[in-house]
């Protein structure tokens, strides 16, 4: 009962917390001109806000102060396990994230080179490592694999870190479609530390979910109330995805002490399907092409998606659906008894034809005059749910608090007028 109170409370505190700042950080973009302007790779038609991020951030630290305080007051043994609590399993996480949000900031305000974020992406790593003690120096029998060395572990800790942050990152590119992958993630790493007794992460991980929720709604629903999480959000969104990695494979985590015939780098990378496949494949183009990897184009699946006329929200669903596909059989593997290796193999063939496969299917059938790609388009045009009269609703009720009451009366006599000549005819 305890735990369970230990996660709803911290994870209520956030959203109320991202609900009460959310228009008070959205006015203050309009105000100073923070705004994501659209150009060629963009898929936006107006400059939107984009201070998301900071929203997230400030429900996820009320959240966890939360969490903290509830320890402290109600847990018996205050000078044990209470300290571990806040000392080894959040300080430096919550520091990483906060590093990570100004740097996301300065990018979204004045921008960064990518050189320079690389660099403090490192560090930030570097700094993880040094002060937990974990990093990935564990494949848990993989290929008859345990511990290895710290001098092959660091660098590739540092390297699927950054890796992971710039995946988050270049995957943000539809409403909800990065919150919503993040939502879905944390999700299943706070189960996942829930079952192996990692209580604190399981906290935080809750805690993001929540704290992204409020965010996530006004991104794929609102209009005036719409705002972009931005590199301070998907930095922070990827540095945690990171930790939670790092926390599930170090061979001093409790993942060691629970799993057994699991593949817990098949799991990990399970859940971080779409945005680890989809960044690896535009990049491998990239250089194919002889372009830098990290220069920007419309590649990516959500553009994909996107060039065949499917809505944002319906693009952000089906990729979203495809990481849980993943997952999916990732499960299935474990509940039919696959070897380790049989549980990775699976998730790497199915996240590529997924994943792989979509982003061909779609580019070729959005070039194409065929009857599949007629009947996709017609699909993609009855998808667009903004059309639908319950989603215009939900829209105003988000956007109300940006309206004066002059524009507020007008609005909501324009939707009851809409409602009641639809039921008319």
């Amino acid at each position: 009962m305890y735990t369970l109170i230990s996660i709803l409370v911290p994870a209520l505190s956030a959203l109320l917390a991202v609900r009460w700042i959310y228009f008070k950080i959205l006015k203050l973009a309009k105000e100073k001109g923070l705004v994501d302007n659209p150009d060629a790779r963009k898929l936006q038609k107006f400059p939107v806000p984009v201070l998301g991020g900071l929203a997230v951030f400030f429900g996820v630290t009320f959240g966890m102060l939360t969490g903290c305080a509830l320890y402290y007051t109600f847990n018996e043994d205050i000078t044990g396990q209470a300290t571990e609590f806040t000392s080894t399993r959040l300080i430096q996480v919550m520091l990483a994230m906060s590093v990570m949000l100004y740097t996301g900031s300065l990018d979204d305000i004045l921008g960064l080179s990518p050189r320079t974020r690389f660099v403090i992406e490192i560090l930030v790593i570097l700094g993880i490592v040094l002060s937990s003690g974990a990093c990935m120096d564990s494949l848990h029998g993989l290929w008859g694999v345990h511990d290895f060395s710290w001098w092959m572990a660091v660098p590739l800790t540092i390297f699927a870190g950054v890796g992971i942050i710039n995946a988050v990152n270049m995957v943000d590119g539809v409403n909800g479609l990065s919150s919503g992958l993040c939502i879905t993630c944390s999700a299943l790493f706070g189960v996942v530390f829930l079952y192996i007794g990692d209580i604190a992460n399981a906290i935080l991980a809750f805690t993001m979910v929540a704290s992204l929720l409020p965010f996530f709604v006004h991104n794929v629903f609102g209009d005036k109330s719409r705002m972009f999480i931005g590199d301070a959000g998907t930095m922070i969104m990827g540095i945690l995805m990171t930790w939670f990695v790092i926390c599930i494979i170090s061979s001093g985590g409790y993942a060691c002490l629970i799993f057994d015939d699991v593949c817990i780098v098949a799991m990990v990378l399970a859940f971080l399907a779409v945005p680890v496949a989809d960044t690896l494949r535009v990049m491998t183009m990239r250089v194919f092409k002889g372009k830098s990897p990290f220069s920007p184009d419309k590649t990516h699946l959500h553009h994909a998606f996107v060039a065949m006329g499917v809505s944002h929200s319906i693009t952000a669903l089906s990729i979203i659906l495809i990481n849980l596909a993943v997952v999916g059989t990732w499960y299935v593997a474990v509940k039919t008894g696959a070897s380790l290796e049989c549980q990775l193999y699976s998730v790497i063939i199915v996240a590529a034809i997924l994943v792989w496969g979509s982003y061909i299917f779609l580019e070729h059938e959005s070039r194409s005059s065929s009857r599949k790609a007629q009947w996709l388009r017609n699909f993609s045009i009855r998808t667009h749910l903004g059309r639908k009269e319950w989603w215009q609703r939900f829209t105003y009720f988000l956007d109300a608090p940006e309206f004066d009451e002059h524009e507020r009366k007008n609005l909501r006599n324009k939707l009851e007028r809409k409602f009641v000549n639809s039921r008319e005819g």
